[in-house]
């Protein structure tokens, strides 16, 4: 099985960033996929994106990024946090199909 090298990004990337990585560590790992998590500022996101199959933040990402994004603003709201896992494991599903 593929290891996903996940990215995530605050405005800081210490804060914020560790509250979403543990939510989507778990969240990965509670559904069968394997992930490397990483945290950074979001100013980091632009030269670092190419290499990592998705970015979870929880502010917008510099325009121009290819990599899958999902805004996870709602694993710090609360509001809609099933909305955000859904996204996000839809999108690794993806990646499977697409590696088979």
């Amino acid at each position: 099985m593929k290891t996903y090298k996940i990215l995530i990004a605050c405005g800081s990337g210490i804060a914020t960033s560790t509250v979403i990585a543990n939510r989507v560590k778990n969240l990965c790992e509670s559904n069968s996929f394997q992930v490397k998590v990483s945290q950074v500022k979001v100013v980091e996101v632009e030269k670092l994106a190419k290499e990592y199959d998705l970015i979870v933040a929880s502010t917008r990402i510099p325009a121009g990024i290819e990599t899958p994004y999902v805004f996870a603003i709602s694993y710090l709201t609360g509001v809609r946090q099933e909305a955000t896992d859904q996204e996000i494991i839809t999108k690794l599903k993806e990646f499977d199909a697409a590696d088979q």
